[in-house]
């Protein structure tokens, strides 16, 4: 795995506060070698972005803005579903 990939797993990992850790940290694991330079761009901008606005993208309770949809947003919030139980 290359510096940049390893660096943006670690700050996955590492939200600040535990649902965010593994949400954003698991789908890191699974998903980052597959990611381009276009998705780790668009992955790295949401790991900039504050914890508690992606959590309330992630979790449907409020749409996500323009500015920030994207493909990588898009199979994260697929990828929450899929890992949660039920």
């Amino acid at each position: 795995m290359d510096e940049r990939r390893r660096k943006l797993k670690f700050r996955a990992w590492r939200r600040g506060f535990r649902e965010m850790d593994l949400l954003m940290g698991s789908f890191a694991e699974r998903h980052i070698g597959e990611l381009d330079e276009a998705g780790l761009d668009e992955f790295e901008r949401l790991l900039a972005t504050p914890d508690w606005e992606v959590y309330a993208w992630l979790v449907g309770q409020k749409p996500v803005p323009d500015n920030h949809a994207g493909p990588v947003l898009d199979q994260m919030i697929a990828f929450r579903y899929e890992a949660m139980p039920g």
